[in-house]
């Protein structure tokens, strides 16, 4: 058991380590605590996500722009099908309403039609008068009801036409949206596309090997198929604690669940960009948190979760992924981005970055 005077020596031990870990900008950690970074993403005040703010303002709005393109355009492909569907029974209801008219009036042309004189006229009872009467009424019913039933597949067929032209109207306007969106996104990357290095492409090559990525499961949707709107409203589970939102937090337990399980960060309070809205977070690549250049396997760890996300970009409503001076956008692809500072975060070479819708 230890003395008093060692345990007094230990005290005034973890306090002189404590006091010179805050005198030189870092914090103690306490025994047993998950690894934490080795060097922080930007010293305070820098912009530590690459790019500019406006280059991310341009990124965060041609990305949400697309998404909402193309889930509009989704939405409009299904209706068209389902109009075809009923473009295509109307057209056979209407062929069965012609044939039985057709029948009706080359009846009337084979025997000549009822005149109503004459056949009231040629009654030999008052019976006889008041079923002949009857049977008059009878005959022009059918006779109209056939006539209307005919129209009326006219009319529905002319509408599931032109139902499926309005689609088709909207189809071309939407993939108008998404090819601004996409011309968007990639003229703000100009400004960075001077420090290109190959992707982690989805076929493996590129900046190394990867594994076939896991299926995620989906986020909630809205009943037509859009993002909900969601606020910052769960706590962060990551050391960087604050809020982080429901999407945010499914898609880094679905990486969890892929097994990623190395140090993550998501809420920031300060700066631009995703962070501070909760809806981003930074992935290490290597174990002990975020050093210099991954390489080797750490490397491919980051690759394998790159593109984990852009496998599932859909389910987890990836807006963009940044990994080695690359951006992964919907609209777009791979495209080179290059760092703020040139250090290994705003370079994110030490990280993958995560922004969710």
């Amino acid at each position: 058991m230890p003395t008093p005077v060692r345990r007094r020596a230990a005290r005034t031990a973890a306090l002189i380590a404590a006091t010179l870990a805050v005198a030189l900008g870092g914090t103690p950690v306490p025994a047993g605590a998950a690894a934490v970074p080795t060097t922080a993403l930007a010293a305070p005040g820098q912009d530590e996500e690459g790019g500019t703010p406006a280059l991310r303002a341009q990124l965060e709005a041609a990305s949400k722009g697309y998404l909402d393109a193309k889930r509009a355009l989704d939405t409009s492909v299904k209706r068209q099908q389902q109009l075809a569907v009923e473009v295509k029974r109307t057209e056979t209801e209407l062929a069965e309403r012609s044939r039985q008219v057709g029948e009706i009036a080359g009846l009337a042309y084979r025997t000549g039609r009822l005149g109503s004189a004459s056949a009231l006229l040629n009654s030999s009872s008052p019976e006889g008068f008041m079923d002949r009467a009857a049977a008059l009424d009878q005959v022009a019913a059918n006779e109209d009801r056939a006539l209307r039933q005919l129209q009326e597949a006219r009319d529905k067929a002319a509408q599931a036409k032109l139902a499926v032209e309005v689609e088709i109207r909207e189809q071309t306007k939407q993939t108008t949206v998404m090819a601004k969106r996409k011309q968007q996104a990639e003229k703000a990357l100009t400004v960075a596309n001077e420090r290109a290095s190959d992707p982690p492409s989805s076929s493996g090559s590129g900046s190394g090997s990867r594994t076939a990525s896991t299926r995620a499961k989906p986020a909630p949707r809205n009943s037509d198929g859009s993002w909900p709107s969601e606020s910052c409203s769960v706590n962060d589970p990551t050391p960087a604690n604050g809020c982080i939102t429901p999407r945010t937090l499914h898609a880094l337990n679905q990486a969890k669940a892929a097994g990623f399980t190395r140090y993550v960060s998501c809420y920031r309070p300060g700066g631009s960009g995703e962070h501070p809205k909760g809806r981003a977070c930074d992935f290490a690549a290597q174990k002990s948190g975020f050093g210099g250049d991954a390489t080797g396997g750490d490397r491919t760890y980051g690759n394998n979760l790159a593109a984990f996300f852009v496998d599932n970009s859909d389910r987890l409503a990836v807006l963009y992924v940044i990994w080695y001076r690359q951006i992964w956008l919907p609209s777009s692809g791979w495209k080179s981005y290059s760092g703020a500072n040139g250090d290994p975060s705003s370079d994110h070479t030490n990280h993958v970055h995560l922004s969710v819708y």
